[in-house]
C-alpha cells in the first residue's frame, strides 16, 4: 500500500475526494465462478471457520477488480452458533436455527460470547488478508435486532411473526435479549478492529420490517449500544428499507450510514446532515447494458456529492449478477473525477 492515506478512510472522515471509493456488499460470493469452484468442496460454515479458505475468497474479488477495500468473508450468524444455536445452511432455505429462542429459559441458556476465543478464524482471516492485500480490509457484524430475528424465528421470514409476538407480548424479555446481542456484536466488531480491520459495518438487514415507532424503541437503541462498544476505526450502519427511518438514524451515533437503493441519496444527505454516506445503486442495475450501468453509477455519484461518499450498492450482490456488470460499475466509479 502506498504512503497516501487510503481513499476510503478519507471518505469516512468526510473529506472531499477526487472520486468516491468503491466496494460492494457481498463482493466475495456466489456471483464469482472462482468462489463457486472453492465452494464445491466445502460447506459454507467450513469456509467461514477456515482462515485459509476465508482468506482466499476474501481476496478473489480484489484480484479480479480494482476495488478500494475488501470485506472479510464471514457470516453475521456465527456469534449465534458460538452462543449455542444449532445453525445450519439449508439449500433453498438459507440459514436455519434448529433450537430457536422463544422463552426466558431459552434466553438464560445462551452462552457468553467471546469473539477472540469463539471466532479465532475470523480474526486470523483479517490478519492474513491485510498481509496479502494492497487495500484496507473491512469487518462486519449483524445488528442486534437482525440477529434476534434469526434467533427467534429460526430462519428467514417475510413478516417475522414469532419475533413480533415475543416483542409485543414480553417486551422486558425481548429487551434483555437485544441487550445481550448488542454486547456480543459490539465486542465482535471491536475484536475485528483489534485484528486490523480498517472499518466495520453493522448490518441491520431486517429492521425495515418494523414500524417507525418500533424501530426507535428496539432496533435503534440496540444498534447504538453495540456501536458504543467499538472504537479505533470508522463504524458504518446499514439497514434495508430505511427511508422512513432517516430522521432518526443519526441517533445510532455511527460514523457513516449506508443507504438502500429505495432512498434518494441527495434527499438522505439533506436529512442526515454532515455525515458520510455509502451507497446506493440498485444491485439489479448490474444486469443493464454497460452504458446504462455507467449512467446510473454517475447519477448516484452526482447526487451524493464529493464529500464523504463511499460508492456501494443499496444491498449485497446476488448470485445472478454478471461479473461483467460488476466490473462495468467499478470502471464507471473509477472514471469519475470531481476535478
Amino acid at each position: 500500500m502506498s504512503n497516501k492515506r487510503p481513499l476510503i478512510l478519507r471518505a469516512f472522515d468526510g473529506e472531499s475526494v477526487e472520486r468516491p471509493p468503491v466496494w460492494f456488499m457481498r463482493q466475495a460470493g456466489r456471483y464469482l465462478p472462482e468462489y463457486r469452484a472453492v465452494r464445491k468442496g466445502h460447506t459454507f460454515l467450513t469456509m467461514c471457520h477456515n482462515p485459509e479458505l476465508a482468506t482466499e475468497v476474501t481476496l478473489q474479488p480484489l484480484r479480479r477488480y480494482p476495488l478500494d477495500a475488501g470485506i472479510v468473508f464471514s457470516d453475521i450468524l456465527l456469534p449465534l452458533e458460538s452462543m449455542g444455536s444449532q445453525l445450519e445452511y439449508v439449500p433453498g432455505t438459507g440459514p436455519v436455527i434448529r433450537n430457536p429462542v422463544r422463552t426466558a429459559t431459552d434466553v438464560a441458556a445462551l452462552k457468553e460470547f467471546d469473539p477472540v476465543r469463539d471466532l479465532p478464524a475470523t480474526m486470523e482471516t483479517i490478519r492474513m488478508c491485510i498481509e496479502q492485500a494492497d487495500v484496507p480490509i473491512l469487518g462486519f457484524a449483524g445488528a442486534p435486532f437482525t440477529m434476534a430475528c434469526y434467533l427467534i424465528e429460526g430462519q428467514g421470514s417475510r413478516n417475522w411473526p414469532q419475533v413480533k409476538k415475543l416483542m409485543m407480548s414480553e417486551p422486558a424479555l425481548f429487551g434483555a435479549l437485544l441487550d445481550r446481542l448488542a454486547d456480543a456484536v459490539g465486542d465482535h466488531l471491536q475484536a475485528q478492529v483489534d485484528a486490523g480491520a480498517a472499518a466495520v459495518q453493522l448490518f441491520d438487514t431486517w429492521a425495515g420490517a418494523l414500524t417507525p415507532d418500533d424501530f426507535r424503541r428496539w432496533a435503534l437503541p440496540a444498534s447504538r449500544r453495540a456501536l458504543a462498544r467499538v472504537s479505533g476505526a470508522p463504524r458504518l450502519f446499514f439497514t434495508k428499507d430505511s427511508a422512513c427511518f432517516l430522521p432518526w438514524l443519526r441517533e445510532i451515533e455511527a460514523d457513516a450510514y449506508a443507504l438502500d437503493w429505495r432512498v434518494d441519496i441527495d434527499r438522505a444527505r439533506e436529512i442526515l446532515g454532515d455525515v458520510p454516506v455509502q451507497g446506493n445503486l440498485d444491485p439489479q442495475s448490474l444486469h443493464a447494458p454497460h452504458e446504462e450501468i455507467r449512467r446510473r453509477v454517475h447519477r448516484v455519484i452526482e447526487k451524493a456529492g464529493p464529500r464523504g461518499h463511499i460508492f456501494n450498492l443499496g444491498h449485497g450482490l446476488t448470485p445472478d449478477i454478471p461479473p461483467e456488470g460488476v466490473g462495468a460499475a467499478i470502471d464507471a466509479v473509477r472514471s469519475w473525477s470531481w476535478s
